[in-house]
C-alpha cells in the first residue's frame, strides 16, 4: 500500500504544469496557446516563478531530460515569430532556467517542416516528450488536426533526445538530424 501511494505521489510530482504568457500578436483563431488555455491544458499567467523552466528559442542552453529535476513548471511566451528578438529582451527571459528546445520540425500548417519554427503547442509537446512525459505530449497534439504530423515528423529525434544524458549528447543528436542548420 505504501509503495502504491509513493508511486502515485511520484507521478503527481513529476507531472508538468504548463504556463503561458499571451502577448496576442498573432491571429487568435490560429493561436495554439489560446486553444491550450481554453481546454485547460495550460494556464495563462502574467509572470513566471523563478524556478520555472522558460522555453526560449534564443537560449544557448538546450532542454534535456536532466531538466525535469529543476521544476514542474514549464513556461512559454506566446508571440509572433516576427517579434521574437524584441520579446526576448523582456525580463521574463532573464532567468537561469532559460532553455531552447533542440531542433525539431514544425508540423503546423503555417510553418510546416520549418526547423525550429514551432507553435507554442508544439514547443510544449516537444518539451513534455523530452522530459519524459510522452502521454502529455500526445494529449497536447491530439487537440489539433495536424498534431499527429508534428509527432510523426519528429519521432526519431524526440525519442533520441528523451534518452540523452548530457548537453553534449543532445547537441550531437541535434547535429546528426539537422546538420544543415550547422
Amino acid at each position: 500500500m505504501i509503495l502504491l501511494i509513493l508511486n502515485l505521489l511520484n507521478g503527481l510530482i513529476q507531472s508538468l504544469q504548463l504556463q503561458i504568457m499571451l502577448l496576442n500578436q498573432d491571429d487568435a483563431s490560429k493561436c495554439t496557446a489560446q486553444k491550450l488555455v481554453k481546454f485547460s491544458l495550460a494556464m495563462q499567467v502574467r509572470k513566471f516563478s523563478r524556478e520555472s523552466i522558460v522555453l526560449n528559442p534564443l537560449s544557448k542552453t538546450l532542454l534535456s531530460p536532466m531538466d525535469k529535476s529543476i521544476s514542474q513548471f514549464v513556461c512559454a511566451v506566446d508571440c509572433s515569430w516576427e517579434n521574437i528578438h524584441q520579446v526576448a529582451k523582456l525580463a521574463v527571459f532573464n532567468t537561469k532556467n532559460n532553455r531552447r528546445l533542440p531542433n525539431l520540425m514544425a508540423g503546423n500548417p503555417i510553418n510546416y517542416s520549418k526547423i525550429g519554427k514551432l507553435s507554442t503547442a508544439e514547443a510544449f509537446a516537444g518539451c513534455a516528450y523530452i522530459l519524459g512525459n510522452k502521454k502529455m505530449s500526445n494529449e497536447l497534439m491530439n487537440k489539433f488536426k495536424w498534431g499527429h504530423t508534428f509527432l510523426e515528423l519528429n519521432a526519431e529525434p524526440l525519442e533520441n533526445y528523451s534518452r540523452s544524458t548530457t548537453q553534449e549528447e543532445i547537441m550531437k543528436i541535434e547535429k546528426d538530424y539537422f546538420w544543415q542548420e550547422y
